[in-house]
């Protein structure tokens, strides 16, 4: 899981490594006039971040052009286990650049990148990540992948047999385990079990009434009479 920190977490993948010294200098000066701590770390191409990424950088300085896997498409990668991380691209043309729109791109800078602009951008991306930092996070392994979820997004989770059924907003991801290790993890973080199969976010309840909870997304879960009166009295506290 992960919380409020004030550490902050870069990857530089650039092929050049000038410019990835570059870019380390600008890093490590910024950290010095904001007052800001930095974990920097460096990969020399876009294959290299995608092979065992599992969100665990904040930002990503990213090259377009590179050998192997061009950062247009290693960014597309990334996009679908982490929707979160921040992606700043490092360009020699604009036209590269546009398409970082699509992959949810915070901007771009030009090579040879003046500190002006580097700033500017970096200023944004740290607004940006420490929002991000006062969510909740869980990171689980679906189909051998492992996918950072925000827990903001998340509905319910549904335990079935030997698996566990995460509900959230875009989709549903299944994976292996016992609901008591989600149950431990977000006790204290807004949810609360109203079924020995079930584990909501309070912040999805609509209604309770009779033996059933009502979701805002329509669903309508049972709420067991052994659960009812913890359930009730952290609805209660949630809304407080």
């Amino acid at each position: 899981m992960s919380y409020f920190i004030t550490m902050i977490n870069v990857c530089i993948v650039e092929d050049e490594l000038e410019q990835a010294n570059l870019l380390k200098s600008y890093i490590d000066k910024y950290s010095d006039i904001k007052n800001q701590q930095f974990s920097v770390h460096y990969l020399p191409d876009g294959i290299d971040l995608v092979d065992d990424y599992s969100g665990q950088f904040d930002i990503i300085l990213l090259d377009i052009q590179m050998k192997h896997l061009d950062g247009m498409a290693a960014a597309e990668k990334i996009r679908k286990v982490d929707p979160d991380v921040v992606i700043i691209f490092i360009t020699s043309t604009v036209q590269y650049a546009v398409q970082g729109y699509s992959v949810d791109a915070l901007g771009y800078v030009l090579k040879p990148v003046p500190y002006a602009q580097f700033e500017q951008l970096f200023d944004k991306a740290i607004v940006r990540v420490q929002a991000r930092q006062k969510h909740v996070y869980v990171k689980v392994s679906v189909d051998d992948k492992q996918i950072k979820l925000d827990c903001d997004n998340i509905y319910y989770i549904e335990s079935q047999r030997n698996n566990v059924i995460i509900h959230c907003k875009e989709q549903d991801y299944v994976t292996s385990g016992p609901l008591k290790r989600f149950d431990e993890m977000l006790l204290n973080h807004g949810f609360s079990k109203c079924h020995n199969a079930y584990l909501i976010n309070l912040s999805y309840v609509e209604a309770v009434q009779k033996e059933e909870v009502i979701l805002t997304s329509g669903v309508v879960l049972p709420i067991s009479r052994a659960r009812k009166k913890e359930f009730m009295a952290a609805l209660t506290e949630d809304i407080l």
